[in-house]
């Protein structure tokens, strides 16, 4: 079995993390939904669900481990679910959560900022 599949499999407790600042809104945002990948994640999942090597292939950037990790707390936070396929070592499918649906909005709107970042006049 890989590590990916070892990291990912479904005997693990799933569990709250904490929030880094206590009672900040803005931290529990960023702790969840914030770094390099994960709304970038969100984005390719938002489409359709996905297997663990079709979201690699759509994120060429990102190493197995990375993205391992950041699903991981992606489901810890309740925006990703995690579907097995069958027995081990089955095919497992991502997809997001219904909780995870409610970050859309705010991925398109950061999807529209960055495309006017890009085209913005320079200095």
């Amino acid at each position: 079995m890989s590590a990916s599949k070892k990291a990912l499999s479904g005997n693990h407790e799933q569990h709250v993390r904490p929030n880094p600042v206590e009672g900040c809104p803005l931290t529990a945002a960023f702790a969840a939904i914030g770094g390099k990948w994960k709304l970038i994640i969100i984005y390719w999942l938002a489409e359709s669900p996905k297997h663990f090597a079709a979201l690699r292939k759509a994120m060429p950037g990102i190493s197995q481990k990375v993205l391992t990790q950041q699903l991981r707390e992606l489901m810890s936070d309740g925006i990703v679910n995690r579907d097995p396929k069958g027995v081990v070592p089955a095919p497992v499918v991502y997809s997001l959560s219904e909780y995870g649906r409610s970050v859309l909005p705010l991925v398109e709107n950061v999807r529209l900022w960055g495309r006017g970042h890009l085209t913005r006049p320079r200095s």
